[in-house]
């Protein structure tokens, strides 16, 4: 950057604590001033001020940067973003999610009650605030409430790279999950299953993708599975993501390839993931997984965080 004054000698003044501001090549009148900025931790916009100073006159220059978009690193080329929900508002966007509501036991034996975003003593399970989605598992009244969601339930979507930014829950019966199903669905395993994201509370900062099929299911011990370790899985954000394509699966963590399978052309009982499916959120207690090493109640309330989702398509 170039700096000129009408005075006979000039200066750097105050800098704000983010910026390096450096004079160069400096004559009486004229010389050229170097500006660096440190990384941006956070995912908002900052600003930030260089004052240059002159016996006669004075200049501020603003300088603004840009958050850290985690995401931009991930996204392959050749896609483009087609729906998200950054969660920027005051409560959910009812055009695009949906609450399940079911009773405790309704699968994998979980101890939660899913409830239509609050429970019967307007204890919310499901808020949006702080630019963030929260899922909250707690015990009311004797009973466990938490929340389960779907986005666009009777469309989603074939094919695409799908990712969350989400901040896992600590507790051991904790069961967060970030997930998909067919939107055209009649049975399963028979029509597939991708688990992007799930995570136990008693395995704590372990997280898992899976993939189900007839030909591949846990239940007989043959699922397509993969667990790698997350440092900060538990109590920070991290970024849990899908590239889905006609010919192969293959899940990531932060970047890092999780899980990859193949379309192996043996037909729909191993590759039943042609169809629609729709992105699932939920906070589970308990059950088979989630509470194979008890319950701790005294972790609860518990809460999954959620930045953003992101849903992104060929050109």
């Amino acid at each position: 950057m170039n700096v000129s004054t009408t005075g006979n000698e000039w200066h750097i003044g105050d800098v704000s604590d983010f910026i390096f501001a450096e004079a160069l090549d400096t004559t009486a009148t004229a010389g050229s001033l170097a500006i660096t900025v440190s990384a941006n931790p956070t995912l908002d916009f900052r600003t930030g001020t260089v004052t240059i100073l002159s016996d006669t006159v004075s200049q501020i220059i603003a300088i603004t940067q840009a958050g850290a978009d985690s995401n931009t690193y991930y996204v392959p080329d050749g896609y483009s973003l087609v729906w998200h929900d950054e969660f920027d508002g005051s409560e959910l966007n009812t055009a695009d999610w949906t609450h399940e509501v079911k009773s405790s036991g309704w699968v994998n034996e979980e101890l939660q009650n899913y409830v239509n975003h609050k429970t019967r003593s307007g204890t919310l399970v499901t808020e949006v605030k702080d630019g963030r989605l929260h899922i909250t598992c707690l015990k009311e009244n004797g009973k466990i409430y938490s929340g389960r969601i779907y986005a666009k339930v009777r469309q989603g979507w074939t094919y695409g790279y799908i990712e969350g930014r989400i901040k896992l829950p600590k507790g051991k019966g904790t069961w967060p999950a970030f997930w998909m199903m067919p939107v055209k669905f009649t049975a399963w395993p028979d029509d597939g299953e991708i688990d992007i994201m799930e995570e136990v509370g008693f395995h704590p900062d372990y997280v898992s993708s899976s993939l189900h099929a007839n030909a591949h299911v846990h239940s007989n011990n043959t699922q397509v599975t993969h667990e790698m370790k997350c440092d900060g899985a538990e109590g920070e954000f991290h970024v849990y993501s899908v590239l889905w394509t006609d010919k192969n699966i293959t899940t990531y963590v932060d970047g890092k390839l999780q899980l990859s399978y193949d379309n192996r052309g043996l037909g729909r009982d191993d590759w039943p993931y042609d169809d629609p499916f729709y992105v699932i959120l939920n906070l589970a207690w308990g059950g088979t997984w989630g509470g194979m090493q008890g319950v701790d109640e005294t972790a609860l309330p518990a809460t999954m965080e959620i930045d953003y989702v992101r849903v992104y398509q060929k050109e």
